[in-house]
């Protein structure tokens, strides 16, 4: 199931042994290599500490928030070795510009989509300026038309443009 970013942020991380909110999420942590959300930055209940939240300890996504185990699945971040590499990249997805391969800019970044079982990001949604907004609205944008993400944009594939024939056909049925 796709579930907007802005529905898995300021959510409650809930414990199955306690029963209880042990700390809410404040913001992602994305590999940009893949688009996968590898864990949450969350704000600890008790020590108030930034903890986190790794995508793999997540037991389930319910509308009241994140089910987990319990508390002793928060991390600090020094002793995520594994993921320090990411952590140190610090990268941001919203408000990146978008273009096409043909440096055409599009808009930016405004929301994402996640598919909740996989925790990848399957769709961006781009907007766009107030003048190109009055024609199309907001474009969607597949993660299969991604071709590149760097630091400073995102490079798509030209949605407008279209793509020339395949030399594929469908099989014509024999009569027999």
């Amino acid at each position: 199931m796709l579930r907007l970013h802005s529905t898995l942020l300021q959510q409650a991380v809930m414990s199955l042994r306690t029963g209880g909110r042990v700390a809410t999420t404040e913001s992602f942590i994305i590999n940009p290599n893949n688009l996968k959300i590898e864990g949450f930055y969350c704000q600890d209940n008790f020590s108030k500490d930034r903890l986190i939240l790794l995508t793999q300890d997540v037991r389930d996504t319910l509308e009241q928030g994140l089910v987990v185990n319990d508390h002793d699945v928060l991390s600090h971040p020094d002793d995520l070795v594994r993921l320090q590499q990411i952590l140190q990249l610090n990268f941001e997805l919203l408000n990146k510009p978008v273009c096409t391969s043909d440096k055409r800019r599009l808009g930016k970044v405004s929301d994402f989509a996640i598919e909740s079982k996989s925790m990848y990001i399957q769709k961006l949604y781009v907007g766009q300026s107030i003048l190109k907004s009055f024609n199309g609205g907001q474009l969607s944008v597949d993660r299969t038309q991604i071709i590149e993400i760097t630091s400073k944009r995102v490079v798509i594939n030209d949605p407008l443009q279209l793509k020339p024939a395949s030399g594929l056909r469908a099989p014509i049925p024999t009569t027999s």
